[in-house]
């Protein structure tokens, strides 16, 4: 089998479940909890409920329920803290949550990847290119704008 003829990571084209992406976690693959996760991995002190919902432009019931989904598969902490005379919802990544965001951002690297080889490296005008390993630090993929002429 020649090297076009298998991904980047080594499988085969073609063979079963290639692109089953197992790894995308439906706790995490939803718009609004993909932002909740990115901006709690960024603020590893955690993030207080309003300053949460500005940063991922949600309402307060979109949010708390998108938490309450987090928070049941225990990858998101809520605690009460107080802030001047009252309480406020302080938002924490649990190690458990940062764990499966970097497989998922992985999992999503490798869609990626498999994307771009599919479509010669190229997706309308913007070549992906491959991304160092996450280590948490690190965004997951990158892209350039090709000139074109």
């Amino acid at each position: 089998m020649s090297a076009d003829q298998k991904t980047g990571d080594g499988r085969e084209l073609g063979q079963a479940k290639q692109f089953a992406y197992d790894r995308l976690d439906r706790a995490m693959h939803e718009r609004a909890r993909l932002g909740i996760m990115t901006s709690l991995m960024a603020h590893p002190e955690g993030v207080f409920f309003p300053q949460l919902k500005r940063m991922c432009d949600l309402t307060d019931g979109n949010l708390k329920r998108h938490l309450d989904v987090l928070v049941e598969e225990s990858l998101v902490q809520i605690d009460k803290e107080p802030v001047g005379n009252r309480l406020q919802s302080k938002c924490r990544l649990l190690p458990r949550g940062k764990e499966r965001f970097l497989d998922y951002l992985e999992e999503l690297q490798r869609v990626l990847h498999d994307a771009s080889a599919a479509a010669g490296a190229t997706l309308a005008g913007t070549a992906l290119t491959d991304a160092a390993p996450l280590s948490g630090k690190a965004p997951a993929a990158t892209s350039k704008r090709v000139r074109q002429g």
